[in-house]
């Protein structure tokens, strides 16, 4: 509003009441987020409850913490001690709960994560709105700190991947040599080994700075890391399609059959791959296929 125009509403303006004493308000505090790492840990189990319905059934508790280490029974004992009602359907907020009660040192990481989560959030926003309308000296600046940001990232997670890598190399190596072969066998078909899969592809794909063509390795970079994007995608939403159950006197005969169907499958001409994966309990198998389209399945 320009300043005559003020002046005039305040000339009309009527006089204005005595202030009455008023009690001091208290200023009203942002809502608590709740115990470090909680807010990580609702989306993190979000994604592993397929259905959308707040709880996790054993299977899909199975499906997204089965890490090849621990055995049917083990993960059905935590499973059920986490609940402690006995039933088949926990919900989210006690596995939230219950991870925050185990985070030990690292609470201020978990703590550090969801902070660093929403600056990285406002300073993407920020870029967006201001990136186009600076300077080239700011824009410059800003491809900087971003390109900086992004390198100091990456050497964490390095750091974290070489940890997590070493725990459970250990962790498989501490059991039998037979658990051992059944343990990678499963670990093949698992989450993890995908996104490790994932992670050599992606090294491999990057930049090197003595290319000599720098906008073409960009975009073929860029190219590599859509298409590994679209792969982590589909390695997420892999899940059981079907479930069939084996009476005990017929598992001999369920073997053969099922050897039988993974070479006729096989041979199709429209099948991309099948592979059978034999659990950690030794009576229950994983069968993968791979189509080349929907219509060929």
């Amino acid at each position: 509003m320009a300043c005559a125009g003020l002046l005039t509403v305040c000339l009309l303006r009527p006089p204005a009441p005595q202030p009455q004493p008023q009690t001091p308000r208290h200023p009203q505090l942002a809502p608590d987020p709740g115990p470090a790492g909680h807010t990580l840990f609702q989306d993190v189990f979000r994604r592993a409850d397929k259905n959308d319905d707040g709880k996790l059934s054993f299977e899909e508790f199975q499906n997204y913490f089965a890490d090849g280490v621990l055995s049917l029974g083990e993960l059905q004992e935590l499973f059920s001690g986490i609940d402690g009602h006995l039933t088949d359907n926990l919900e989210t907020e006690k596995l939230c709960d219950y991870f925050s009660e185990h985070l030990g040192v690292y609470r201020p990481v978990l703590a550090a994560l969801e902070s660093l989560n929403r600056a990285v959030l406002a300073a993407m926003d920020a870029t967006k709105l201001e990136y186009e309308r600076a300077s080239k000296v700011d824009q410059f600046v800003t491809r900087f700190l971003l390109r900086e940001t992004v390198s100091q990232l990456q050497a964490l997670q390095s750091s974290l991947e070489g940890a997590s890598d070493t725990l459970e190399a250990q962790a498989h190596g501490w059991r039998s040599d037979a658990e051992s072969v059944e343990a990678q066998s499963r670990l093949c078909g698992s989450r993890r080994a995908g996104r490790r899969a994932l992670r050599s592809v992606s090294r491999s794909s990057t930049w090197s700075p003595g290319s000599s063509d720098t906008g073409r390795s960009s975009e073929a970079e860029m190219q590599w890391r859509l298409q590994v994007n679209r792969l982590q995608e589909l390695i997420d939403q892999l899940e059981c399609k079907r479930q069939v159950q084996v009476a005990e006197e017929g598992l001999q005969d369920f073997h053969r059959a099922l050897r039988c169907y993974v070479d006729f499958t096989g041979a199709q001409s429209h099948c991309l791959h099948v592979s059978a994966q034999k659990m950690l309990d030794g009576a229950s198998f994983t069968l993968y296929e791979f189509w080349q389209d929907e219509a060929s399945w």
